[in-house]
């Protein structure tokens, strides 16, 4: 199974802290930006199902890497097999990976995928006025949860059936990344770790 041990320091929860609040006026600013500046009904809705569907991934890869085993990996990174350094890496720091994923990427897209509805609502009332406001904003609420909950179960499925299938995917994506841009999520703490060993010889 994933790792047990901790990797979360006080350093990195307030890394956490500034982080979420950064991203959560990010997603706020875009989502008042579709709702309201360009006032239009079509991307907002667009808008909001790239917000629940970012919502079901990270919960899926949130899940995924807790429940992944380094033994796969291991043999892949020691072949050169790219993208399973950077799964490695993923289940080595899993408890971050799945506090990113499914608490600060998923709770901060619940909370704008809802305030998001209250715009779509405000625009159908502008168009429709004959419609009644409180039970359209309480239809698209129960619609909005209805997909996200729905989504994170079979998310969650597909995560504990196929937990390295979908870690190698991610790393997979995580090595592209790095290569295109030579940046890399786990490269200062390679760094560090190479600093104490050198500092114990």
């Amino acid at each position: 199974m994933g790792n047990n041990k901790s990797t979360v320091s006080s350093r990195y929860i307030f890394v956490v802290a500034i982080g979420s609040f950064i991203l959560a006026v990010i997603f706020t600013l875009l989502s008042e930006t579709f709702a309201s500046k360009f006032n239009n009904l079509l991307l907002s809705f667009v808008f909001l199902a790239v917000i629940i569907t970012i919502n079901i991934l990270a919960d899926l890869v949130g899940t995924a890497v807790t429940a992944a085993s380094h033994t796969p990996f291991n043999a892949k990174a020691a072949k050169r097999v790219k993208g399973a350094p950077q799964g490695l890496q993923l289940i080595k720091n899993a408890d971050r990976v799945a506090n990113i994923a499914n608490d600060i990427i998923g709770d901060i897209t619940t909370t704008v995928s809802g305030a998001l509805g209250i715009s779509i609502v405000v625009q159908i009332m502008r168009v429709g006025p004959q419609f009644d406001q409180f039970w359209l904003n309480v239809l698209l609420t129960a619609l909005i949860s209805v997909f996200i909950v729905t989504g994170k179960a079979v998310g969650k499925k597909l995560s504990l059936s196929h937990p390295d299938e979908i870690i190698f995917f991610v790393g997979t994506i995580l090595a592209k990344i790095e290569r295109a841009t030579g940046y890399s999520p786990f490269q200062k703490q390679r760094g560090s770790k190479n600093k104490q060993k050198v500092g114990k010889q």
